[in-house]
């Protein structure tokens, strides 16, 4: 792709919206965020993310006329097909929300809707941490666990299009219940969300103070981030004898502040695979860090 081609880039959080301007060769000309704020109502959404897009365009100096597409990163599920987001799980009351429709309407480019994890994977293999790899698999550890898989340099789907949510890989049988139906999910014992959630009912706090309790000695915060470091270690076996990546990367604003404390087990469990090759297998940090999904979203609607 040329420098000159032109995408706006949206990744969509369970917090915050990022927005960028970003150029053919994943250069970031001007970016904005704002509040999320899903329970305020999509159509509020919709607009709110308009005029983060002529902010950004303004700011970079380009007219409506440059732009060669949008593309959005969104915590699934999402239905790129039909550019629905399908996802009242982390996004309170956003279901069967068509957030294709009005800025292709509104900008009269392409836009292409895919999942938050599936465009911070590509955004990476384009200019980050998965550059030469064609077999890559991407966690973001963060509010939840997404996952992005690259196969021969492609998005990897399953049947029906269908997104691979490896942070619902179940690790331990007995553990706590998760949104998604199941008891001991990966993203039920390591999210942010579910370190949280123990160690308020420990009397700890949120994540970030169970983290900063656990290093200071404290037994309970200890044991809930062993649990998580258990839990990551379980699903490192799943996911190396299932894709067999040539990589795997770890992002998110947990893996920002732990990155040694996750990728340990993940290193762990390769040295001690016996069934497949595991000396050209590594476990790394992503680069692009915030910005991962929205260069990634750029470079999809660049892409097409």
């Amino acid at each position: 792709m040329s420098k000159n081609h032109r995408a706006i880039g949206i990744d969509i959080g369970g917090t915050k919206t990022a927005v960028g301007a970003v150029n053919g060769t994943g250069v970031l000309a001007a970016r904005t965020t704002f509040a999320t704020e899903a329970a305020r109502g999509f159509p509020s959404f919709v607009e709110r993310t308009v005029a983060a897009i002529n902010q950004v365009l303004a700011e970079a100096g380009w007219s409506r006329a440059d732009l060669c597409g949008i593309g959005i990163g969104c915590p699934g599920p999402v239905d790129p097909k039909r550019g629905l987001i399908n996802n009242p799980y982390t996004l309170e009351g956003w279901d069967r929300c068509d957030i294709v429709t009005p800025l292709r309407e509104t900008f009269s480019v392409p836009v292409r809707l895919e999942n938050d994890a599936d465009s911070a994977v590509t955004g990476e293999a384009f200019v980050g941490a998965a550059r030469g790899c064609d077999r890559v698999v991407l966690l973001t550890l963060g509010t939840g666990i997404g996952s992005g898989v690259l196969v021969d340099g492609h998005i990897y789907r399953g049947a029906n299009d269908e997104h691979p949510e490896l942070g619902h890989l179940p690790v331990l049988s007995d553990g706590p219940a998760c949104y998604c139906g199941q008891k001991g999910c990966f993203e039920a014992l390591a999210s942010g969300t579910a370190i949280g959630t123990a160690g308020k009912a420990a009397g700890l706090g949120d994540c970030p103070q169970v983290f900063a309790a656990a290093a200071q000695g404290n037994p309970a915060a200890q044991q809930i981030i062993q649990r998580a470091t258990s839990a990551a270690s379980a699903a490192a076996w799943g996911i190396l004898c299932t894709f067999l990546p040539q990589r795997i990367i770890l992002g998110g604003g947990i893996i920002d502040e732990h990155f040694e404390l996750f990728a340990a087990p993940f290193r762990a469990a390769i040295a001690a695979a016996s069934m497949v090759s595991r000396e050209s297998i590594q476990v790394v940090h992503a680069q692009l860090g915030n910005d991962a999904g929205m260069v990634g979203a750029a470079c999809l609607a660049l892409s097409r």
